[in-house]
């Protein structure tokens, strides 16, 4: 190839890349685009355990997915989607979907769905994850970072309990991933079009925009 031909190349090499820039979104708050995790594990119980030990204390950012910040339907969305396991993004559009398990036959990884106190209500505002024993992981609000909580010492999560869900059976051999009604298609993306929270930027002032209840 001759000087001009390679030069061509070059040109075209860097409005390539400057192209390719162009389309990915700086991060702003909300970001509200959906970035579908990798899947990095199969589904298991072990892994979703490994995975919440990775993410315990990242902090609680509205609308974020994932990998450095999360709010609670992002955290589940996330660590099913690590495994493989395509659920909806946000809690409400989960719930919808799985086997109903009862309180009492709760096992590690199945999810928790909660609303509001009033038990008439049947909005779905937030999740969390069984971890046995009373305890249960979520990305909080109010706490302002993925934490475990119980039952017994924050007794309201009793209150506002709605339903529970169960994607992986017990052995982990079979997936429950019947819907119960339709369910609302979300676009998705990757980081290669848009940015996530990352750390080094700003934690915004109020965790949940005040357009919505928080979930606390």
């Amino acid at each position: 190839m001759d000087a001009q031909g390679k030069y061509i190349l070059l040109c075209i090499s860097v409005l390539f890349l400057f192209s390719g820039c162009a389309l990915k979104k700086p991060y702003s708050y909300p970001n509200y685009e959906i970035i579908k995790p990798e899947k990095t594990c199969n589904p298991n119980r072990t892994n979703i355990q490994d995975l919440l030990d990775s993410y315990l204390d990242k902090p609680y950012v509205w609308a974020e997915e994932g990998p450095y910040a999360f709010d609670c339907s992002g955290l589940t969305y996330n660590i099913y989607g690590k495994m493989g396991i395509d659920i909806p993004r946000v809690a409400r559009e989960q719930a919808k979907m799985g086997k109903n398990v009862e309180f009492k036959n709760l096992h590690y990884g199945d999810l928790i769905f909660f609303g509001s106190t009033n038990k008439r209500s049947t909005t779905i505002n937030h999740v969390g994850i069984y971890l046995g024993d009373g305890w249960f992981a979520h990305a909080s609000s109010e706490k302002r970072k993925v934490t475990i909580s119980h039952f017994k010492k924050e007794p309201v999560y009793l209150k506002r309990m709605k339903v529970c869900k169960r994607y992986l059976s017990e052995d982990d051999r079979i997936r429950y991933m019947n819907c119960d009604v339709p369910l609302k298609e979300m676009e998705i993306t990757s980081t290669r079009y848009t940015t996530p929270w990352q750390p080094g930027m700003t934690l915004p002032e109020k965790a949940v925009p005040d357009r919505f209840s928080r979930e606390t």
